[in-house]
């Protein structure tokens, strides 16, 4: 019988942090797909022990044994080897003694600036959605551009939020800013014209996207963290 359990100083221990190695790599994405030892062994054509080992200490395994497993567990060879190329944020340790503060409204607008990447967040469906959009800041609202079918295409008068955050991993610190509120169809030509002549407002998926909506905010609020 294998052990398919937890080994002491291995990743499935939970005695700390994982690093980011070939090792914890193998055993989160096997956790993932929720498969044993056993099946990803047999998907990998190699003995559990095996596995086990390259689990738990990773170091200078045959690529050739390195590549089935990748194979086994439906990821690329380099992701396995060497991580996500575009890694998502959150991947440094945090800072030591880090201080989170909440941003007055005025700052917030501050920190959105002028326009950027942001997200949208739409209860319309059957499950709740967020989205990523091109907007511009336009006074004290945000502005974005849809396609009239697409899910973000919110109604008149439908309740929706807006996110938007920055954050600098080598320095611990980053904001995020919230926005409650309310969509407006924006239809007068003038303000759609000024509007699409604007820095920022080509939108990034490309189309026509001729929608555009205003977000009424209800609510602002804010957060910034760093080390102290």
């Amino acid at each position: 019988m294998h052990d398919d359990g937890p080994r002491p100083g291995g990743p499935d221990t939970d005695s700390g942090p994982r690093e980011d190695t070939v090792a914890t790599r193998c055993a989160v994405r096997r956790e993932q797909l929720g498969l044993t030892r056993e099946e990803v062994a047999r998907r990998a054509g190699m003995s559990v022990p095996y596995l086990s080992q390259l689990e738990t200490f990773g170091g200078d395994f045959d690529p050739a044994a390195v590549m089935r497993v990748a194979a086994a567990l439906d990821m690329p060879y380099d992701e396995l080897v060497a991580g996500p190329r575009e890694a998502a944020p959150g991947q440094q340790p945090a800072g030591t003694s880090p201080l989170l503060a909440h941003l007055a409204e005025d700052e917030c607008w501050q920190r959105l600036g002028t326009h950027g990447i942001g997200r949208i967040g739409l209860t319309s469906g059957p499950a709740p959605v967020i989205l990523l959009v091109n907007f511009l800041v336009d006074g004290r609202s945000i502005v974005y551009r849809s396609e009239a079918d697409d899910t973000l295409a919110a109604a008149d008068g439908e309740p929706l939020a807006f996110e938007a955050d920055h954050i600098d991993e080598h320095l611990s610190r980053g904001w995020s800013v919230l926005i409650n509120g309310t969509a407006e169809h924006i239809t007068d030509p003038g303000t759609v014209e000024s509007l699409a002549d604007r820095p920022g407002a080509e939108p990034w998926a490309g189309g026509k996207r001729d929608l555009w909506i205003r977000v009424r905010p209800g609510q602002v609020t804010g957060r910034t963290i760093h080390t102290q």
